[in-house]
């Protein structure tokens, strides 16, 4: 196993789904961990599921939109357990559901905000705080839809293109200051982002998104926090600016 032992890690939306997924197993592998979430009790909740098996974990709130907010976080990870090795940048929304010609604005700047400004503002106040710490590791979590396009989700698919590019200039800029940064691209994965959004599992829409992997199913955030942490490991130390698909066989098809 990959081991994180004395390592100081940070993981954005780490309320549930993915992000919550990889800070346990980060956890697991002796990394202590800075919980991130704009849900206080959900943040919480993955602190404790964290110290109950003998992990080092504390919730700070954080909406990485906001640049203050981001700020704020990294300097809490400092002042809490004393610098930061590791970062998951992987709080994200999904936003509205239209045709481009009919997109609302607001939705447009609010998954935008989010999932693209987010990333830049995190990347912006993370690099430098691990760089001076002797370097580290930096994983940006987007999505297939990084690589392709989806009807009626041109902010999301926008956002997730430009994750892509924001990974690959941090990894050019900072490779010699031993600051690695990749980015994972998940297919469809069951979380609580997607029962939000109105998708039944064993429904209609959910076996026809499932038939479009190659595996017939929709992943898990375990199989997602797996390759994310062996980024962050000292196995992947000639790993930098690259793209990772953890996708169940969807862009094979």
């Amino acid at each position: 196993m990959p081991s994180l032992q004395g390592k100081i890690g940070l993981v954005t939306g780490a309320g549930s789904g993915i992000g919550r997924e990889v800070a346990l197993l980060m956890a697991r592998d002796g990394a202590n961990v800075v919980v991130a979430d704009v849900a206080d009790d959900h943040g919480i909740e993955t602190v404790k599921m964290i110290q109950r098996t003998g992990g080092g974990a504390a919730f700070v709130h954080a909406d990485v939109s906001d640049p203050a907010q981001v700020e704020a976080m990294v300097k809490f990870a400092v002042d809490t357990y004393g610098g930061l090795h590791l970062a998951v940048n992987n709080a994200g929304i999904g936003g509205p559901a239209a045709l481009m010609g009919d997109y609302p604005v607001d939705g447009w700047d609010k998954v935008i905000g989010i999932n693209l400004t987010g990333v830049f503002l995190c990347l912006r106040a993370e690099l430098s705080v691990i760089a001076a710490g002797g370097g580290g590791s930096i994983v940006n979590i987007s999505s297939i839809l990084g690589f392709v396009g989806f009807g009626q989700s041109c902010a999301y698919v926008a956002a997730k293109h430009g994750v892509i590019g924001l990974t690959q200039n941090a990894a050019l800029e900072y490779a010699d200051k031993n600051v690695r940064v990749n980015s994972i691209h998940p297919g469809f994965i069951d979380t609580p982002l997607v029962a939000a959004g109105g998708i039944e599992k064993g429904g209609d829409l959910w076996d026809f998104i499932a038939s479009k992997h190659a595996m017939n199913r929709w992943g898990t955030a375990a199989e997602v926090a797996t390759p994310v942490v062996w980024l962050l490991s000292d196995e992947a130390s000639f790993v930098t600016g690259s793209q990772y698909v953890v996708d169940g066989g969807y862009l094979a098809q």
